[in-house]
């Protein structure tokens, strides 16, 4: 195991760290010290002793569950971070906090939790880091939302802190193929179209998830951990090292990024970084001009202006159209293409793919990361792209060119924006009758009743961040639709939004969303429906003087949900285009 080196020590706090470490004033050095006596006396009966209350108070967030592989490891890695935190003069405190896993949740009643724990997870953090006056934070993070959530508090109070990403799951394998999360969902449309047999579904299901680590694809937690560290908000080479090895056990390279980050984070600590001197328009321009040319999920569009708004950086819906119409796409990962972020890895990770987008000017050198250096210093000396590999191609010969991955869709559909994610898709032009629905489920039962025709244009509206509440992940449909041989010629429109794993033709995070008077809440069974990717827009064709008579009887459906978790976030959530946030 590698070591961890940092040259922090406690005499070198500065005198602003000293005075927000109320709690850990040294005993024998405070004027005041008597008022914390009964905090000391609390902390001594979990093992603090009279030298720990002169060191720096390390938060170390760690949303664990063992219900999931996405995060079931991350209680090791908080203490492998404990352990190291200790050896370099300071002294950790960890908790928990909620995890919502899409890919268990999706298709039911329980994904409407997921978005909402985003909130919650940032909110746990703050208190956690707030209420203790920590003089530092690490945030692991695993599954989709526990990413953006990591960061969120620490933008959000300029906190000095820094995340990391617990690690991508390493891919199962069935008859030669490589599976996935996703293998799983686009299985249950083969299924119901006789494609497979049970048996192969059931060999499909228990090969997709060997181990623990997050979905494997550049889906959404691969994507965010891949934009944190195009941020700078995380260590170099993090975001695509797997969580475990073939052996199950914890991976070498994981460690080795417990103790950078460490590191890192007493750097901070010694030169007063705080997460706002990294969080800069142009870092966010950076993590966007890398989602864009790795293929990433259109969650990021959300979760990249959740932070953008906790950070006080005045950053857009339509800057990813802006920034996205310049960036070729060259990473070739599932799930419209062939490889897995463990791929990456192996082929020099987020850094190498960094290195060639500064080296062709599309990327800003000058960010400061949580090193303590800035991006162009970070990248000196990563090697070049590899010959003789399909991971990621040359700026020459690219999957796709400009402005043919995530691109905003505006119309009179979609007045603020909605989110299209081409992956290269060529596509021009949809145009057909509209197949109406009031919620996945009823969709997903079209859809495996054979009750969807080529051409078809399904509208899944009322599950919105508000009219969900909880802006569900339509993969369940999406995946059918792709499974039962649907996937290039039905479009799927919806004020919900879409798992990373999701490819066809697929529009999300309509905006206004139904309930908010979107006119996605007044179109009807029948009516045609223009998918124009040319000019950037969907639209009903329906005379402008029928919608306003429609939206004048329109009336939202009663929500359900009256008190309680999802009943306060409805109440407090802004729109998708403006990263659905309620602080």
């Amino acid at each position: 195991m590698n070591k961890c080196q940092g040259d922090y020590c406690c005499n070198n706090t500065s005198e602003s760290l000293k005075k927000r470490s109320a709690v850990l004033t040294s005993i024998s050095g405070a004027k005041d010290w008597t008022k914390r006596a009964a905090a000391r006396a609390m902390m001594r009966a979990v093992g603090y002793k009279d030298e720990d209350f002169g060191k720096p108070l390390i938060c170390v967030a760690a949303p664990y569950s063992d219900v999931s592989p996405c995060n079931a490891h991350i209680d090791q890695l908080a203490k492998i971070a404990e352990e190291e935190i200790a050896k370099v003069g300071g002294r950790p405190y960890m908790f928990g906090t909620p995890v919502i896993t899409d890919g268990e949740t999706m298709g039911t009643e329980g994904m409407k939790y997921s978005l909402v724990s985003r909130e919650w997870i940032a909110d746990s953090i703050e208190m956690m880091q707030e209420a203790y006056m920590a003089d530092g934070t690490i945030a692991f993070s695993g599954c989709d939302k526990t990413i953006p959530a990591s960061l969120m508090p620490l933008a959000r109070n300029n906190s000095i802190g820094i995340t990391l990403y617990g690690g991508t799951i390493l891919s199962g394998s069935y008859k030669g193929k490589d599976l996935n999360i996703v293998s799983i969902f686009e299985a249950i449309g083969a299924l119901s179209a006789g494609k497979i047999t049970k048996d192969e579904f059931h060999e499909i299901e228990c090969k997709s998830c060997p181990c623990a680590g997050a979905c494997g694809g550049m889906f959404t937690a691969n994507t965010m951990a891949s934009a944190i560290e195009a941020l700078g908000m995380s260590v170099p080479g993090s975001a695509a090292r797997p969580a475990m090895n073939r052996n199950g056990r914890i991976s070498e390279n994981k460690i080795d990024d417990i103790c950078r980050t460490v590191d890192a984070l007493f750097v901070m600590m010694k030169k007063g970084i705080r997460t706002r001197d990294i969080l800069t328009r142009k870092a966010f321009e950076n993590a966007i001009v890398v989602v864009q040319a790795v293929g990433g999920s259109t969650n990021a569009v959300l979760h990249l202006l959740a932070i953008a708004h906790e950070a006080d950086v005045p950053l857009t819906i339509d800057d990813f159209e802006t920034i996205g119409k310049k960036v070729p796409l060259i990473g070739n990962f599932s799930p419209s293409g062939d490889y897995m972020m463990e791929h990456l890895d192996e082929v020099g990770g987020v850094p190498m793919v960094m290195k060639m987008l500064l080296d062709e000017g599309f990327i800003h050198g000058d960010c400061l990361t949580v090193t303590g250096k800035t991006v162009s210093e970070n990248l000196k000396n990563v090697p070049s792209l590899p010959e003789n590999q399909k991971v990621i191609y040359p700026f020459d010969k690219p999957l796709a060119p400009a402005g043919k991955h995530i691109i905003i869709m505006k119309g009179n559909m979609a007045t603020e924006g909605s989110v299209m994610k081409l992956s290269g898709n060529l596509i021009k032009r949809h145009k057909g009758p509209a197949r109406v629905f009031e919620s996945e489920e009823d969709a997903m039962t079209a859809i495996l009743d054979a009750k969807i025709k080529h051409g078809d244009v399904i509208i899944i509206r009322h599950e919105g961040p508000k009219g969900g509440p909880g802006m569900r992940e339509m993969l369940s449909p999406s995946s059918a639709l792709v499974g039962a041989g649907l996937g290039k010629d039905v479009a799927l429109i919806t004020d919900g939004r879409f798992s990373g794993g999701t490819h066809g033709i697929m529009i999300g995070h309509v905006a206004p969303e139904a309930v908010e008077g979107g006119a996605i809440g007044i179109v009807q069974e029948g009516d045609i429906i223009d998918i124009n990717v040319e000019k950037r827009e969907v639209n009903i064709e329906v005379e402008k003087k029928i919608l306003n008579e429609r939206r004048k009887k329109y009336k939202a459906p009663d929500s359900p949900y009256i008190r309680g978790v999802l009943a306060k976030y409805r109440t407090l959530v802004s729109s998708a285009s403006k990263g659905a946030v309620t602080s």
